[in-house]
C-alpha cells in the first residue's frame, strides 16, 4: 500500500544521490579492500529498519570483502529519488524496490536481470507467483524480499458475541454480519476504505480489473467494474456499516477503531500485525480472526499481491554488481527471512523461511493462509499509477458528491492519458 509518491522529493533526492549512491561509493574503494555498496531501504525507519541494519553488520561480518552503506530512505519519497539518481547514472548499487516499481525501472533500463545470477540462484524456493510478479518481458528483475496482500481482519469475541461462527465469505455476508453484530454488541460491524488498493478486491471478486492489458483495453467503468464499485458503495451504507471517511486522516481513523474494539471488521493488510497487538482489543493475539477476503458475485474471491523486491542497479560497475548480487542473495535467504518475519511481523517470500516459530505468530501464520487468493499485478509498468485517479474519484463517490457512473468516467478519462495505447 501507500503508494503516493510526494513531488517534493525530486530536489531532495539529488542531494542523497550525491552522498549516498553506488556511484559516489566507487571512489571510496581501495584496491586491495573490501566493496562498497549502498543499499536504499524504504522501510519504516522505527519499526522495521533497525533489524535490517543489524543483518547488514551479520552479512558484513561472513564477507569481508564487501562494505554495506545503509541509507533509510522514506517510502513515498523513494520511487522519485531513485528514478532522478538512477537517470543521472548516480543509483544506488541495490533498492528495496516496492514491486510495483519494478518492471517501470526494468523497462527504463535501470536494473540488472537476474537469471544466472547468484541473486536467484534460490529461485525455486520462492513462490512462483512472487517471482512472476519481478518479471518484466520474460526477465526477472528483482528477488522478492517481503510479500503482503489484504484480508478481512476481525474481531473474534465480538463476532462470538453476535453468534457468528465462521468469517463471511461473501460481501453480503459480511452485510449481514455487520447487521447482526450492531444488533448484539452495539458496535459497527464493518469499516470499509475509500482507497483504491482497498477497491481492488471487488473487482476481482466480479472478475475484472482496472485494465485488461492483453487485450489493451481500460475496463474501468466496463459493466463488471460498475458492479464492483457497486457493491463496494453499498457496504458504507446500512445497519453496522460504517458510514465513508473521506478525510485525510481515514486510514488512522478505520485502523484506531479496530484495534480498540470499536469496529468489529476492516480490510487490511499484514504490515498492522504489529500495530494490531498493540491495541486494546487484542493484547490477547489469538482474538485476531484473519481470513480471505469476501468473495463477489463469481463466487471467486481475490486480493492485490503487495510488498517489495530487492533490486541490483545496472550503473554500477561489475565488482559493485556482483558484490550487490551477494548481498541480494543473503537477505533474501531463508534464515534472513526468518529473522526478519520474528522481528518485523512482515511475510517471508519464500517456504522454507515459514518456521514453526514464524507461524508461532497468529498474525503472520493468517496472512500465510490467505496468501492463496492475492493476484500478483500484471508486468505493466504504469500499472500502480492507475490507482491514482481512482484515489481521486473514489471518495468524492462515497462521500456523495458525484455519482458511480461520473466518478468511474472521470477516472477512465484519467487512466487513458496513463495508458494512451490502451482503448477504452
Amino acid at each position: 500500500m501507500r503508494r503516493g509518491i510526494a513531488a517534493s522529493a525530486l530536489v531532495a533526492s539529488l542531494a542523497l544521490a550525491a552522498t549516498a549512491c553506488g556511484g559516489d561509493s566507487d571512489s571510496g574503494d581501495k584496491a586491495d579492500g573490501p566493496v562498497t555498496i549502498t543499499w536504499w531501504d524504504t522501510s519504516n525507519a522505527t519499526n522495521e529498519a533497525p533489524t535490517y541494519q543489524a543483518l547488514v553488520k551479520e552479512f558484513e561480518a561472513a564477507n569481508k570483502d564487501v562494505k554495506v552503506k545503509y541509507v533509510n530512505v522514506p517510502f513515498d519519497q523513494a520511487q522519485n529519488k531513485f528514478d532522478t539518481a538512477a537517470g543521472s547514472k548516480g543509483a544506488p548499487d541495490v533498492l528495496r524496490s516496492e514491486v510495483g516499481w519494478t518492471p517501470a525501472f526494468a523497462k527504463k533500463g535501470y536494473f540488472v536481470p537476474l537469471e544466472g545470477t547468484e541473486a536467484l540462484k534460490d529461485q525455486a524456493k520462492f513462490q512462483p507467483s512472487l517471482i512472476e510478479q519481478a518479471k518484466y518481458e520474460g526477465k526477472t528483475y528483482g528477488v522478492p524480499f517481503t510479500t503482503d496482500t489484504l484480508a478481512l481482519v476481525y474481531n473474534k469475541q465480538l463476532f462470538a458475541k453476535a453468534g457468528i461462527k465462521e468469517a463471511p465469505k461473501t460481501w453480503d455476508d459480511l452485510k449481514k454480519a455487520a447487521a447482526t453484530v450492531k444488533d448484539k454488541t452495539g458496535v459497527d460491524g464493518y469499516w470499509g476504505s475509500t482507497q483504491a488498493y482497498y477497491a481492488q478486491s471487488f473487482l476481482y471478486g466480479e472478475g475484472t480489473d482496472t485494465v485488461d492489458v492483453t487485450a489493451k483495453k481500460i475496463t474501468v467503468n466496463s459493466p463488471a467494474a460498475k458492479k464492483a464499485y457497486g457493491t463496494w458503495l453499498g457496504l458504507f451504507d446500512g445497519k453496522g456499516l460504517h458510514k465513508a471517511d473521506t478525510t485525510a486522516d481515514a486510514y488512522a481513523h478505520i485502523q484506531d477503531a479496530f484495534v480498540n474494539g470499536k469496529v468489529a471488521a476492516i480490510v487490511q493488510g499484514p504490515w498492522e500485525i504489529t500495530n494490531f497487538y498493540k491495541g486494546s482489543a487484542f493484547k490477547d493475539k489469538a482474538n485476531l480472526g484473519i481470513a480471505t477476503v469476501p468473495a463477489g458475485s463469481t463466487g471467486k474471491a481475490g486480493a492485490p499481491t503487495g510488498g517489495h523486491n530487492l533490486s541490483v542497479y545496472a550503473g554500477s560497475d561489475k565488482a559493485h554488481q556482483d558484490a550487490a548480487l551477494k548481498f541480494v542473495n543473503f537477505m533474501t535467504s531463508a534464515k534472513a527471512q526468518e529473522t526478519i518475519a520474528l522481528k518485523n511481523n512482515t511475510l517471508p517470500t519464500r517456504e522454507d523461511a515459514y518456521t514453526a516459530q514464524v507461524k508461532a505468530d497468529p498474525g503472520i501464520a493468517g496472512y500465510q493462509g490467505v496468501l492463496a487468493a492475492a493476484q500478483p499485478r500484471p508486468a505493466l509498468p504504469e500499472y500502480s499509477s492507475l490507482w491514482g485517479p481512482l484515489d481521486t474519484e473514489l471518495p468524492k463517490i462515497a462521500g456523495g458528491k458525484e455519482s458511480l457512473d461520473k466518478g468511474l468516467s472521470n477516472a477512465e478519462v484519467a487512466i487513458a492519458k496513463l495508458v494512451p495505447d490502451f482503448s477504452k
